[in-house]
């Protein structure tokens, strides 16, 4: 048993403990509570006069005024608790534990002597030898004189029996080893003993008298001979032969009697000693004592203000808040996990809003809730844009019951600021725009009157504080609205967030990155803005981040910049990789994914849409380029590692992700069809979608069969619009353009699997 709880507790302190350490989020949400305990703690109120009378009195001089306790009070008598507790230790008893071990020891080893004693009764031709015999086994532990009777004696065989049998019940009822020192604090009439049989653990209580010692073996031997059927002049031999084997197999065991000491102390109830009110705590001209001064400390801790049992109440709730925060503010509410500056962001905002309702809540604002000075608006919306409107939910719904249950709002401040916070977290639904940051904060402000006005008819306030109170109740909103725009930009840029108002930003054709894409590689300028349109179709019919896909498909091929003339799209009559050979041509096409995601994070963009960028060609194989390595190596013996094939990202972990993958597939291949149109297409991306899914690179996107569907539909809508816009032009020469259409189709063949590859 204590070998199991020392283990569970090295590993909850050498495992646990600074596995919780390195955890960001557990840091994160420990010094956000840390924050506010600091924060409640400084903000306690005190009586100046109580404080003046502590510094004022003395122990061991004359007081020079009476002080009476102004109310009743209970406070510990912390000597009569001692000495309760040292009396109740004086009852416990020490703990010894039987070492099956030892005795099996013990037992093993008589054992071996009875069998040697045996084998030398009849091989020994005399005493002499076969006490000899014996003590060159036993050396000094065994006379030669008494060897030398059990030798000659008649009953021998009948004595060694009657020796174990006697070993083994005072073994059985155990030698107990007694430290010197270490048991003066415990009870001094009994001990207990504890035993391990297999699985069960059985402790009795025996009395000090009743037990036997080291010292107390030999008559422990003859009382057992005494009160036994044994053989007549067993007294003789039994001391002697038994004395090597006679050895403590009891021991003292300190730990487990400090713990049963540590559960008296835990369990014990402290004796409490009242202070009624009235009673002259200190009296003018006597000498103060140390029990006055407890008194007084005592009443000093009850004052208002500094209510410790109240203030520890409040660090506990808070405790359990920020515990469920940090329980609930990732995947559990938003369907993914915090990055750690999220995580930052979300317990900074909560502590500043507990700590800032704590600091103010002794404004005295007549008929207007405290909680209309604290932009609780501002937390949520912030919440909302750069993280997610269900988290932001609840926030709205927990920080202002923190604030409440900390006694910093009462009912009126806790019912504003519910509906604020909810006003808040959805007012930003869909909103795309700075302006619509303004007319958020428009509709908050509305929000705001409406409740003002709610709360302040339910206080019967006077007509004059109407005016008043709902001005500064429209102002939070409005203000709200206003600090949301000057504090997203840098807080969008120090989370690297994806808001909706920074995609739109990045999906500015005139950007510098995009406006050299299209010096440098027009092909694949073109290219990303199909996708783009075929990714951002296909999201708003399932639902997607339909901007996040735009943006991620305008720069998920901006790693071709550097060597674009090796890409199809990019190429005119010359084709590098026809000089090449096959797995550098696929080590120069698999590159540019890295080199996308490097440019990406030298611009800085959103870590989703450096997802994209990395998965858009997931973990696949570039088919052209491998079969040509098998065709070169004949396919007898082949040595061509597929690993050297493939491209070095991850399969998309996003819906929009795997979107922007089959756009750029569905689009890059479309353009090999002959002819296209929209039963071509279709068929076309049917199977460009089930080999997709055959190889397992839409396995963690989330998608269902029924979204694949409707993404299938999108494409198909918008390409066989695209090419349904070109124009045939009439055949002039019936041979030579079926001699032409010959030539197109197989270079479409092969432009087919360069793009499937790519």
């Amino acid at each position: 048993m204590a070998s199991k709880e020392k283990t569970f507790i090295n590993k909850l302190f050498t495992v646990s403990f600074p596995a919780l350490l390195k955890n960001k989020s557990v840091l994160a949400w420990a010094g956000a509570f840390l924050f506010c305990l600091v924060v409640i703690l400084l903000s306690g109120n005190s009586s100046s006069s109580m404080r003046r009378s502590i510094d004022e009195f003395e122990v061991g001089k004359v007081a020079g005024r009476d002080l009476i306790a102004e109310y009743d009070i209970s406070i510990e008598d912390e000597q009569a608790t001692r000495e309760k507790i040292e009396t109740q230790e004086q009852l416990i008893p020490a703990v010894f534990q039987y070492s099956n071990r030892v005795s099996g020891e013990l037992k093993n080893r008589w054992n071996y002597f009875a069998t040697l004693t045996k084998k030398f009764f009849t091989e020994a031709p005399s005493a002499q030898s076969f006490a000899l015999e014996l003590r060159s086994e036993f050396p000094g532990e065994f006379s030669g004189e008494v060897l030398s009777l059990l030798y000659g004696s008649e009953n021998r065989l009948e004595i060694l029996n009657d020796c174990g049998t006697i070993l083994d019940a005072v073994l059985e009822k155990g030698i107990y080893s007694i430290p010197q020192t270490g048991l003066e604090h415990l009870n001094s009439d009994v001990l207990e003993l504890i035993r391990q049989n297999d699985s069960r653990i059985e402790q009795e209580k025996i009395p000090f008298w009743a037990i036997v010692t080291g010292n107390d073996a030999a008559a422990s031997v003859d009382s057992f001979i005494a009160s036994g059927s044994y053989i007549s002049g067993l007294e003789v031999f039994a001391n002697e032969l038994l004395k090597p084997f006679l050895k403590e197999n009891v021991f003292y065991s300190p730990d487990t009697t400090a713990r049963r000491i540590a559960e008296m102390r835990l369990n014990i109830e402290p004796v409490m000693r009242n202070i009624e009110q009235g009673k002259q705590i200190i009296r003018k001209g006597f000498v103060v004592t140390e029990k006055d001064m407890d008194e007084l400390r005592a009443l000093s801790m009850t004052l208002k203000g500094n209510d410790l049992p109240k203030t520890f109440s409040n660090l506990l709730f808070l405790l359990m808040l920020f515990g469920l925060l940090m329980f609930f503010s990732g995947s559990r509410i938003i369907d993914r996990a915090l990055t750690d500056s999220e995580t930052y962001l979300v317990a900074g905002l909560s502590a500043l809003y507990i700590a800032g309702s704590v600091l103010i809540r002794n404004i005295q604002i007549e008929s207007m809730p405290v909680s209309v000075m604290i932009p609780t608006a501002l937390v949520m919306m912030l919440t909302s844009i750069l993280i997610h409107p269900r988290l932001a939910l609840m926030l709205a719904m927990t920080l202002p019951l923190g604030a409440f249950f900390t006694g910093s709002f009462n009912t009126p401040s806790f019912i504003f600021a519910i509906v604020s916070g909810v006003v808040a977290a959805y007012s930003l639904q869909n909103a795309k725009t700075r302006m619509d940051l303004v007319k958020a904060g428009l509709i908050i402000a509305a929000a705001h009157l409406v409740i003002m006005t709610t709360v302040l008819l339910w206080q019967y306030a006077p007509a004059g504080e109407y005016l008043r109170s709902l001005f500064w109740a429209a102002f939070n909103g409005i203000a709200s609205g206003m600090l949301v725009l000057g504090l997203l930009s840098p807080l969008e840029h120090l989370l690297n967030a994806a808001t909706a108002f920074r995609l739109i930003e990045l999906s500015d054709l005139n950007a510098p990155i995009l406006r050299r894409l299209f010096t440098v590689a027009p092909g694949t300028y073109s290219h990303s803005i199909m996708v783009a349109n075929l990714a951002e179709a296909a999201c708003q019919d399932i639902g997607a981040n339909s901007i996040l896909a735009r943006v991620g498909a305008y720069y998920h091929d901006i790693g071709k910049m550097d060597n674009p003339g090796y890409f199809v799209e990019n190429q005119t009559d010359y084709n590098p990789h026809d000089e090449m050979p096959p797995k550098l041509s696929a080590t120069v096409i698999r590159s540019h994914v890295k080199l996308g995601v490097e440019k990406a994070r030298q611009l800085g963009l959103p870590n989703d849409v450096i997802d994209i960028i990395a998965e858009h060609h997931g973990n696949s194989v570039i088919t052209w380029f491998y079969s040509k390595a098998l065709k070169q190596d004949n396919l007898k013996n082949p040595t061509v590692n597929m690993e050297d094939y493939r491209y070095p990202g991850n399969p998309p972990h996003s819906k929009e992700s795997a979107v922007v993958m089959l756009a750029d597939l569905s689009e890059a291949a479309t353009r090999s069809i002959s002819k296209p149109n929209a039963v071509k297409i279709e068929k076309f991306i049917k199977e460009l979608i089930a080999n997709k899914v055959d190889y397992g690179q839409l396995s963690q996107s989330e998608l269902t069969f029924s979204e694949l569907e409707i993404i299938e539909n999108a494409f198909v809508r918008v390409l066989a619009g695209y090419y349904h816009s070109r124009i045939e032009y009439p055949k002039i020469d019936l041979q030579a353009e079926n001699n032409n259409n010959n030539s197109n189709n197989n270079n479409a063949a092969s432009e087919n699997v360069k793009a499937a590859a790519e």
